[in-house]
């Protein structure tokens, strides 16, 4: 039988062998998605982050509105569809890059949005790309967290 500080030890050694937060990015990589089911561009969107190597788990409903309003997206930020890894929620097209960073810098926010629905973003890839900016929010407001 292990004591308790033997097993704080062990569990040191492995958070500092990098396995610990490993196994945690791994298992925050499974998303869940809430969606129209006639939207196009969320299928679209979706297979960007298959390709990226999330887990999607897809809920098809006909107003996504109140999950948005439940999980705290400001309306100025919203688009079509609605996303949570762990405890961040990922409002639009986001790339998954982003989606990637935020959850390895763990940074303090409630998640990131791309607003609207703009030419260029994954997704939305026909027509013309438009430059466009992936914003982090929280109750506070939000900022710019990347520029594409």
């Amino acid at each position: 039988m292990i004591d308790r500080r033997s097993f704080i030890r062990a569990l040191g050694a492995l958070s500092a062998l990098g396995v610990l937060p490993r196994a945690h990015a791994q298992y925050a990589r499974t998303m869940t998605v809430y969606m129209s089911p006639a939207c196009g561009c969320c299928e679209e969107w979706q297979k960007h982050m298959r390709a990226s190597g999330f887990r999607l788990e897809i809920i098809k409903t006909g107003d996504v509105t109140p999950m948005k309003q439940k999980l705290g997206v400001p309306e100025s930020l919203w688009s079509c569809h609605t996303a949570t890894v762990g405890n961040y929620v990922f409002e639009g097209h986001v790339p998954a890059s982003d989606v990637k960073r935020l959850l390895r810098e763990r940074a303090k926010v409630k998640g990131l949005a791309v607003p609207g629905m703009v030419p260029g973003s994954p997704g939305m890839e026909q027509g013309r790309p438009q430059p466009y900016a992936t914003l982090a929010f929280d109750e506070r407001g939000s900022r710019v967290y990347e520029q594409h």
